[in-house]
């Protein structure tokens, strides 16, 4: 009898798609995972078909139904890899709600998006003379005359609600009705994110003149380079829509950007940025830390990697805890703030450790450290299973479940997702900083909670470089509460 294999094309997706400077690493990831399952680099090459760069991280392969099968059960782990490599990631765009965090492994430093201190403030003027102020990024013509205005729900396509048509929904919009008008649209109070460019694109596909969008209240501007387009927030939509209702010919007429810096608090967690707490692993605090990726003009430097050749042989987790040295408040000493329905004073659900500030990483005092094992206890604990990842790990591994370890894993936070009982949490902290050192424990308990730190006073020398510390915390409260 002979034993006949079938192979197939497969597309195995392993997740979001990475930053274009991390591309070759990604591919050679892809490469590398697929070599342990076939036990071969040069089979890998022959299976690999394509390596997916633009919509997501994964790739084509030829494979038998038990490759597949086995690729199956640690595609959701590939990022396992990259923690060898030091990998950032975006923590996601679908804020400002919470539990949506995304890149939540603790290999990975998971990056919220915040605001700066520039704004590109656009003036809107009234046919009555009144002048208003949005944001714009439109830099093209079509600036020097007025236009009629109408009001998108008031022009819906015959075979679109006005609720769709009020938000200037694709193909919402009468294209008779709106040619050569400015149109004025809403986001929808249940719509997730604004998506302008969405609004941009049936205004222009319709033949109007240019677009007033108002929205919930953000510091991010889109880009429009074939009409105008100025985001305003709600009471100046309404302001807006008042003058329309009150007048027979409502015209506006829009104007030159500016670029203003210094003008505005910043900086804020972003409306559109995913919050935390992980809904996949609750006890790891994400987002990691928080860094510009707001309306950024961005350039590279090479000087922006010399902080981590000053450590060449720091493990991903010290390094990651050398990059979460951040700051809580602005530079008028005010605790920073997030953006969202309502405006609120931000948490480390919303920023991790803080906002990115470099000049606080040149002294780092204690670090966190961890080893592979440790990440290999964590997938463990996720439910995976020890072949899997044994193949991803390069290594033999057995999991032994332990119920506490999430808990004790030696992050630079601790979350607990439900305190009913005392409980003890273990970290161990290494000294990086003076030989001979000491620190002093200062707990600020979070209201219901008492928190007790032994030992509260640590002291290093040259042969005690290292110090287990125990956390035990106490609910004062009879009922369950958050986080």
């Amino acid at each position: 009898m002979m034993a006949v294999v079938v192979e197939q094309v497969h597309i195995v997706y392993m997740g979001e798609r990475m930053n274009q400077s991390e591309q070759q690493l990604v591919e050679d990831s892809h490469l590398d995972i697929l070599s342990r399952i076939l036990r071969s680099k040069g089979a890998a090459r022959r299976s690999i078909q394509y390596s997916y760069k633009h919509g997501f991280s994964g790739f084509v392969a030829v494979l038998s139904q038990s490759h597949a099968k086995l690729i199956a059960g640690i595609s959701q782990l590939c990022q396992y890899e990259s923690q060898r490599n030091f990998c950032v990631c975006s923590g996601g765009n679908s804020g400002p709600y919470p539990q949506t965090v995304i890149n939540t492994a603790p290999w990975l430093i998971t990056v919220s998006a915040r605001t700066n201190d520039r704004e590109f403030p656009s003036r809107i003027i009234m046919g009555n003379n009144q002048t208003l102020q949005g944001q714009s990024l439109y830099t093209g013509k079509d600036l020097s005359k007025f236009y009629r205005i109408v009001f998108g729900e008031d022009i819906a396509a015959s075979d679109a609600d006005e609720k769709s048509a009020r938000s200037c929904n694709s193909g919402s919009l009468n294209a008779t009705l709106a040619k050569g008008k400015a149109i004025l649209c809403f986001q929808s109070r249940s719509q997730r994110s604004a998506t302008v460019a969405i609004r941009i694109r049936t205004v222009t596909e319709v033949g109007g003149a240019g677009l007033i969008f108002a929205q919930f209240p953000t510091k991010d501007v889109d880009t429009s380079w074939s009409k105008p387009c100025v985001q305003v927030d709600f009471i100046t939509g309404t302001t807006i829509l008042s003058y329309m209702e009150a007048t027979r010919n409502p015209v506006i007429k829009f104007s030159k950007t500016k670029t203003v810096v210094g003008q505005q608090l910043s900086p804020e967690v972003a409306f559109f940025f995913s919050r935390g707490p992980s809904s996949l692993s609750p006890s790891v605090l994400k987002p990691d830390i928080a860094a510009p990726g707001v309306n950024i003009l961005a350039a590279w430097s090479p000087a922006s990697s010399a902080r981590l050749t000053i450590h060449p042989t720091w493990s991903p987790a010290a390094l990651a805890f050398y990059l979460t040295k951040a700051s809580l408040k602005n530079e008028y000493k005010q605790y920073i703030w997030a953006e969202g329905a309502p405006h609120k004073q931000a948490d480390p659900f919303d920023y991790g450790g803080g906002h990115v500030d470099p000049n606080k990483v040149t002294d780092l005092g204690l670090v966190y450290d961890m080893k592979n094992s440790e990440y290999v206890r964590f997938l463990c604990s996720m439910g995976y299973n020890s072949t899997a990842i044994s193949l991803l790990a390069g290594f033999p591994t057995k999991c032994q479940k332990s119920h506490k370890f999430l808990l004790n894993m030696n992050l630079p936070s601790i979350i607990i997702p439900e305190l009913k009982q005392p409980l003890t949490i273990s970290r161990t902290v290494t000294n990086v900083g003076p030989i001979k050192s000491i620190y002093t424990a200062r707990v600020v308990a979070p209201i219901g909670i008492s928190i007790n730190v032994e030992p509260s006073t640590l002291t290093f020398s040259s042969k005690r470089k290292k110090i287990k510390i125990n956390v035990t915390f106490s609910s004062k409260l009879r009922v369950q509460s958050r986080f």
